[in-house]
């Protein structure tokens, strides 16, 4: 099961951090999702949703044990 975040900019957000991360990996991690959070005017909580959202493809849920 995967998580589909809601509403368009939030989506455009995820493919366009995607991208970045691939594009380059050099750049901050952190770095990016401030600057999505600003492209896309997401508000705190999309901000959130993109942190947890890579925090999990990255290491997997959070209550995984």
């Amino acid at each position: 099961m995967s998580i589909q975040p809601q509403g368009e900019e939030l989506r455009k957000a995820v493919k366009w951090v995607s991208e970045q991360l691939q594009d380059d990996p050099q750049k901050g991690f952190v770095k990016i999702l401030e600057e999505a959070g600003i492209r896309f005017d997401l508000s705190p909580l999309d901000e959130a949703f993109l942190q947890r959202f890579y925090h999990e493809k990255r290491f997997g849920p959070a209550d995984e044990k």
